[in-house]
């Protein structure tokens, strides 16, 4: 089976996403499981330098939300999946095309470590994912080669994919994440719990054996 994950580094309900997924698979019994992690951006206009992230997420709440409110789900979503949100850390909304280059750059065997760790730095320690220093501190708490790595950043290393799966993506009608795309047919989107993704794979597996 096939699943791929659309999701962006910036996104509090994909790291969710992405460990119930984990959970779920730790339990499967099924066929083998391939999992590719796709690109999507959250919002791909935010300039390199990233803008301020209580300003920026009360913009997006049309002005003055309360971000406790608003964090408070997430927080508690992610402590029953055993994953820290501290929000309080962030001080950047970051463009994330670096973190998703580097991403798409990191050996695919080491490739969802690197997520987690970009998803670390991001969430639990406040760091900007725009800056090739903090990807390349990422990389080396996810076991890869760090200067490798800042040294293809530096230059337009997977830039043209990583932007091509970005609108391959939207020509596929992905509108927002996490969404689990299973065997290229099969879509859920929502950080769902891991129950709930183990009765899709169950039924995607029953549906394509009935096909053959």
């Amino acid at each position: 089976m096939q699943i791929e994950v659309y999701q962006d580094i910036a996104c509090p309900w994909c790291r969710i996403g992405k460990r119930h997924l984990a959970n779920a698979l730790e339990s499967w019994q099924g066929e083998p499981v391939s999992v590719t992690y796709r690109t999507f951006f959250l919002n791909g206009d935010i300039p390199p330098e990233g803008y301020d992230f209580r300003q920026y997420m009360r913009a997006k709440g049309g002005g003055s939300p309360d971000l406790e409110m608003w964090f408070d789900a997430p927080r508690q979503m992610g402590a029953a999946a055993g994953i820290t949100f501290n929000f309080e850390r962030i001080e950047k909304a970051p463009n994330t095309l670096l973190a998703h280059r580097a991403i798409r750059l990191t050996p695919e065997d080491r490739r969802a470590a690197m997520i987690d760790a970009l998803y670390d730095a991001y969430f639990e320690f406040g760091e900007d994912v725009g800056d090739i220093e903090v990807i390349a501190r990422a990389a080396e708490r996810a076991g890869v080669d760090a200067a490798a790595l800042r040294a293809q950043l530096a230059t337009d290393a997977a830039r043209e994919e990583v932007e091509a799966e970005a609108r391959e993506g939207a020509m596929r009608g992905v509108s927002g994440v996490p969404l689990f795309v299973f065997n290229g047919r099969y879509a859920v989107s929502g950080a769902q719990p891991p129950q709930v993704l183990q009765q899709v794979m169950e039924r995607v597996a029953a549906m394509e054996t009935a096909k053959t």
